[in-house]
């Protein structure tokens, strides 16, 4: 994993799940790390570096085109940001297998305010704040 990778994890982290840091702690950006490394960890469709599995289209909203908080996370000043400091402790520590998968082996999530025609009951791992982690097979479509 390269010094890119983890800058791109660590933004893709607080671009997903700054919001819950307040209410919720680190857990729900260790959350948000883990699921990306778990896709990392299985290649293929995801992706071959961390880099291609955030940046995969409509994966992580963070960096849609359109979603406000790809201006907010491409800024070169977001070193500044004490949450980001955070989100790259985070990003760090999960990669390097120092924290554990608090998601089960998941490979998804969303929000609590929406409903993905992927998710499915049986396969729901655990919910943390606002966010629900699943983990689908590898053969399951989208």
């Amino acid at each position: 994993m390269t010094e890119h990778d983890l800058d791109i994890l660590a933004r893709t982290i607080y671009g997903e799940a700054r919001g819950e840091f307040a209410k919720y702690g680190p857990a729900a950006l260790i959350a948000v790390a883990n699921v990306i490394i778990n896709r990392w960890k299985r290649g293929g469709k995801y992706g071959k570096t961390i880099t291609e599995v955030c940046f995969k289209p409509k994966q992580f909203s963070c960096w849609d085109v359109n979603d406000p908080n790809r201006t907010l996370i491409q800024q070169e000043d977001l070193i500044k940001d004490p949450l980001f400091k955070v989100s790259q402790a985070i990003a760090k520590k999960t990669a390097s297998g120092l924290w554990p998968d608090l998601t089960r082996e998941s490979d998804h999530y969303h929000a609590t305010y929406c409903k993905p025609y992927w998710a499915k009951a049986k396969k729901l791992r655990i919910r943390l704040g606002h966010h629900i982690f699943y983990k689908l097979d590898e053969g399951e479509p989208r």
